[in-house]
């Protein structure tokens, strides 16, 4: 298991913080904790992973999203739909304004 914390408390250095993570040689998913939604989907279009929680925690999951990984993160996508199209690289964001 990798898990990894960023924490950017107003930082004017998220996108190089954001690059550090790039590096990794994971990419499950990841969770963003914000009241900025625009910096959320800014941050979730620079992450190299196969989902983006916004306001939620990393390891959720439902059978209809993609799910698995990019790098060395799994070995394909789950679901049938998915599995098809496991040589896309593609990302689920999911925000949660509660």
């Amino acid at each position: 298991m990798n898990v990894s914390m960023i924490t950017f408390n107003g930082s004017p250095e998220v996108g190089k913080e954001i690059r550090c993570k790039a590096s990794l040689r994971f990419g499950l998913q990841a969770g963003i904790y914000t009241g900025d939604i625009q910096k959320a989907m800014k941050a979730s279009d620079q992450l190299e992973v196969d989902g983006v929680m916004i306001n939620d925690i990393p390891t959720f999951r439902v059978d209809h999203m993609p799910y698995g990984g990019v790098k060395e993160s799994g070995t394909g996508r789950e679901g049938i739909r998915y599995s098809v199209k496991e040589m896309t690289e593609m990302k689920f964001v999911m925000v949660n304004n509660n």
